[in-house]
C-alpha cells in the first residue's frame, strides 16, 4: 500500500508511456515540485466527471485505476508555468481517496505487478508491425521528439509495450480504456487491441 498525490486527466497513462504536461494550477505546481525534489512519482487517473482545471463547487469523479508518472525532465518556462516530461510506471488500484482543502487529491493505492516481457506471438505480429510503420512515418516527417506521441526505447517485440502504446494512441471510451489498463495479461491485452484495430480497418 502506498499514499500518493493524484493528477486527474481526461486522457489515460499506461506503463512506458510518454506524458508531457503544462502545470499552472497552484495545487499541481506545489505537488509536482515536491515530487521532483523528493524524486517520487504521482498518480495519473482518468476523470469520469469534472474538469482538469478546478472550478468552484464542482467535485471530480475519478476512475478506480491509474498509473504512476515519474518526472524525467522539467523546466520552469515562466513564473507559474512548469513544463514536465513524465514516463508511465506501475499501474495501481485506488483503495481510498480524499480531496484536500486546496483541491489536491490524495489516495491510498495498491500497486499492480509490472508486465512480464512476453514476446509477440505470430498471430499478433500485425499489431506490432502496424505500430512500427506508424513510428517510421512519424520519424520520416521529422517530427521533433518532444512532439512525438511515443518515446524510445521502442519495444516492438514485447506484448505489453505494444498494447500499451495502442491504448494511448487510440480514441477509446473511458470504460474501454480502464478495462485494458487493469488487464494483467499482456498477451490478452494485445489481443483486445488487435480486435479494436481490426474493427477499424487499421491493420496492415
Amino acid at each position: 500500500m502506498a499514499s500518493i498525490p493524484l493528477f486527474p486527466l481526461n486522457t489515460g497513462l499506461f506503463p512506458g508511456g510518454h506524458l508531457p504536461l503544462q502545470v499552472f494550477e497552484v495545487r499541481y505546481l506545489d505537488m509536482v515540485s515536491q515530487c521532483i525534489a523528493a524524486d517520487r512519482p504521482f498518480g495519473v487517473v482518468a476523470l469520469r466527471h469534472g474538469s482538469e482545471v478546478r472550478k468552484p463547487d464542482q467535485m471530480e469523479t475519478l476512475s478506480a485505476a491509474g498509473a504512476l508518472a515519474r518526472v524525467v525532465d522539467w523546466s520552469m518556462v515562466m513564473p507559474g508555468l512548469l513544463q514536465v516530461q513524465c514516463v508511465g510506471a506501475e499501474r495501481f488500484h485506488i483503495v481510498s481517496s480524499e480531496r484536500l482543502k486546496n483541491g489536491l487529491w490524495m489516495a491510498e493505492v495498491s500497486l499492480q505487478r509490472p508486465d512480464k516481457a512476453v514476446p509477440i506471438p505470430p498471430e499478433l505480429q500485425n499489431v506490432a508491425d502496424t505500430l512500427g510503420a506508424l513510428i517510421r512515418t512519424l520519424q520520416q516527417r521529422q517530427i521533433p521528439a518532444a512532439q512525438m506521441p511515443l518515446a524510445p526505447p521502442f519495444l516492438l517485440d514485447e506484448c505489453g509495450w505494444v498494447a500499451n502504446r495502442w491504448c494511448e494512441l487510440l480514441s477509446l471510451g473511458i470504460d474501454q480504456r480502464q478495462r485494458l489498463l487493469i488487464q494483467e495479461n499482456p498477451v490478452l491485452r494485445l489481443e483486445l487491441v488487435q480486435d479494436l484495430l481490426a474493427e477499424r480497418g487499421m491493420l496492415e
